[in-house]
C-alpha cells in the first residue's frame, strides 16, 4: 500500500475516487438523454400519425370519406367491415375480437406453409441395416486370425480351374460375381473362392495390414482349402490392388489374372500428366477430397464413414462413396434386383461396426504399395557389370542355359468399360503402357457395374477368354495338371 500511495502521491486516493464519481455522473446523464430522446420520438410519431390533419389520417383514416369524394381507400372497407360487428356478442369488444381473429389467422397460415409439403418432395424412408447371424466358413491362420470364406461351383477334387476373388471396398465374400449362375461354373469346371478381407464381414482384423500381408493371406487360404496347383485371381475395382499384390509377392502360385475395371494408385509416380488429368477429371470434388484425406489424414475418414454406410441405414452407393455414374450404371443401381443384392452385401461388409478396416483399405489404395506395376513386367533378368556377373553370363552361354526372366510370367486379361467414371479408362491405359503384355478388352458403352453385375452373356465371355471352350468338371487329377500347364504355355506363346 505504501508503494502504491508513493507512486500516486498524496492525492492519489482522492483522484481515483473522483474518477469513479465522474463515470457515475456520465452514465446518469446518458440514461436521462436516452429517455428524453425516446419521448421525443414518441411525440413525433403521435403528431405525424395520430393527428387528424396528417397525410395518413386524411387518405387512410376512418373520416377520410367526406363530401362524396374518396379521400382514403380504407374508408369504404371500414364501413363495410363494421356490418360484421352485428354478428358479435354484445359483451365483446369488436377491436378485441377482430384482433384475436387476425392473429390466429396469421399463425394458422404460417403453420400450414411450413409443415404442409407435397408428397413428391418428401424423401423416402431409409431402410435400417440388419445384421444377420454368422454363417461363414472360417479357417485359422498361423497368426491366430480367423478368415471367413465362401466356395462356389465345382468341388475341389473335380475342379478344372480354381479362382480366388478378393472383394472391393464396402463389399464382402457374398459379392463374388453378382448374378453368376452355378450352371456356368459347372460348365467350365470352375471352383470360385471368395473371402472377407481383414476386418470385413466375419474375418478378424489384421493389426499391421499391407499389400504383402494381403497376398500372403491369399496363399494361406489356398493352402488351407487344398488348392495345391496354381490358381487364378480375379480383381474387380479396388479389389484389384490385392490381385496385383498376389502377382508381385506370390507369382509362383498364380496361373493367371483377370482384372475388371482395375483400380491402381491414382498417385502412382509412373503416371504421366495426361493420364493423371484424365483420371482425376472424372471424379467428383467430394471423392477427390476423400482421396486426399486417405493419403494425408486418414483418421478423419471415420467421420464421413459413420455419416454414410456406418450410420445404421441403407443408402445408394453413389451417394455414400461420392461416385459419378454414367446412364447405364445409374439405371442398374436403381433396379430392385441390384438394390436387394447391394443391401445384403453391405450388411455383411459392415457387420463388425468398426470404421478402422475401411480406413485402412482406403489408405492402402492411395499410399505406397511397396512395389510398382513396372515390377510385374516380363523382362530379361538384369546382368550386373561386375567380373563375376560376366563369368556367370559366359557360363550360361557355354552351357546353353535358358535366359532368366523377372516379373510375372502368366497371362493378364483386363476388361474396361469405356463409360466407366468410377475407374476411368485412363487407368487401364496407364496399366497397358506399363505392362504391354497385358491383353486389354475395351467395352464400348459399358460402365463400372454393367459388365460384371447380372450379365449372363458377359460372364460367359469372361470365362471363355480365360479358359477356352467349356470342358466341364474333371474326371481325374492328372487331367487337371495337364490342362492347367497347357493353358499357361498357350497364353505365354500368344503374348
Amino acid at each position: 500500500m505504501n508503494s502504491v500511495a508513493g507512486e500516486f502521491g498524496d492525492g492519489g486516493v482522492g483522484e481515483v475516487g473522483s474518477a469513479v464519481d465522474h463515470v457515475k455522473e456520465f452514465a446518469k446523464g446518458a440514461a436521462e438523454m436516452s429517455v428524453e430522446l425516446a419521448r421525443g420520438c414518441r411525440d413525433i410519431v403521435r403528431q405525424t400519425l395520430g393527428n387528424g390533419n396528417s397525410f395518413l389520417a386524411k387518405y387512410f383514416g376512418r373520416d377520410s370519406y367526406v363530401g362524396g369524394r374518396l379521400r382514403g381507400p380504407c374508408a369504404t372497407a371500414f364501413a363495410r367491415l363494421e356490418r360484421l360487428n352485428e354478428y358479435l356478442p354484445e359483451d365483446k369488444s369488436p377491436k378485441h375480437v377482430w384482433s384475436v381473429v387476425l392473429f390466429v389467422s396469421v399463425v394458422v397460415v404460417a403453420a400450414l406453409s411450413v409443415h404442409i409439403k407435397p408428397k413428391a418432395s418428401a424423401p423416402p424412408l431409409a431402410k435400417k441395416v440388419f445384421i444377420h447371424p454368422p454363417s461363414a466358413s472360417r479357417i485359422l491362420l498361423p497368426d491366430g486370425r480367423y478368415m471367413a470364406y465362401r466356395e462356389h461351383g465345382i468341388p475341389p477334387d473335380k475342379a478344372r480351374f480354381s479362382v480366388i476373388l478378393p472383394h472391393p471396398f464396402l463389399s464382402s465374400r457374398l459379392a463374388g460375381i453378382p448374378g453368376l449362375k452355378s450352371s456356368l461354373l459347372e460348365e467350365f469346371g470352375i471352383r470360385l473362392i471368395t473371402y472377407d478381407l481383414p476386418g470385413f464381414g466375419e474375418s478378424d482384423p489384421h493389426p499391421h495390414r499391407n499389400l504383402e500381408s494381403s497376398a500372403r493371406d491369399i496363399s494361406l487360404l489356398a493352402n488351407a482349402l487344398g488348392v495345391n496347383d496354381k490358381f487364378w485371381v480375379l480383381g474387380y475395382s479396388s479389389g484389384s490392388m490385392h490381385a496385383w499384390a498376389s502377382l508381385r509377392y506370390i507369382p509362383d502360385r498364380i496361373a493367371g489374372a483377370a482384372m475388371l475395371a482395375p483400380m491402381v494408385n491414382p498417385y502412382d509416380p509412373l503416371m504421366t500428366r495426361e493420364e493423371r488429368y484424365r483420371t482425376w477429371n472424372q471424379w467428383t470434388r467430394r471423392r477427390k477430397f476423400l482421396f486426399f484425406l486417405a493419403r494425408r489424414l486418414p483418421r478423419f475418414l471415420s467421420y464421413f464413414y459413420h455419416r454414410s454406410f456406418l450410420s445404421g441405414r441403407h443408402g445408394q452407393i453413389d451417394k455414400w462413396l461420392s461416385l459419378s455414374l454414367g446412364n447405364r450404371d445409374r439405371a442398374l443401381i436403381e433396379d430392385p434386383l441390384y438394390e436387394e443384392f447391394w443391401q445384403r452385401d453391405v450388411e455383411e461388409s459392415i457387420r463388425q461396426g468398426y470404421a478402422k478396416p475401411f480406413v485402412e483399405e482406403a489408405a492402402l489404395q492411395v499410399s505406397d504399395w511397396g512395389f510398382s506395376l513396372a515390377d510385374l513386367k516380363l523382362q530379361k533378368k538384369f546382368r550386373g557389370k561386375g567380373v563375376l556377373d560376366w563369368l556367370k553370363w559366359l557360363i550360361s552361354l557355354l552351357s546353353k542355359k535358358e535366359e532368366e526372366y523377372t516379373g510375372y510370367l502368366g497371362p493378364i486379361q483386363i476388361w474396361q468399360g469405356m463409360d466407366d467414371k468410377v475407374v476411368p479408362p485412363a487407368m487401364t491405359d496407364f496399366v497397358h503402357r506399363v505392362l504391354p503384355g497385358a491383353a486389354v478388352h475395351k467395352l464400348p458403352y459399358q460402365g463400372h457395374f454393367t459388365y460384371l453385375y447380372f450379365c449372363d452373356e458377359c460372364h460367359r465371355q469372361i470365362f471363355t477368354t480365360l479358359f477356352g471352350s467349356p470342358q466341364g468338371p474333371l474326371s481325374n487329377n492328372s487331367e487337371a495338371d495337364l490342362t492347367q500347364e497347357d493353358i499357361i504355355h498357350v497364353d505365354i506363346a500368344t503374348e
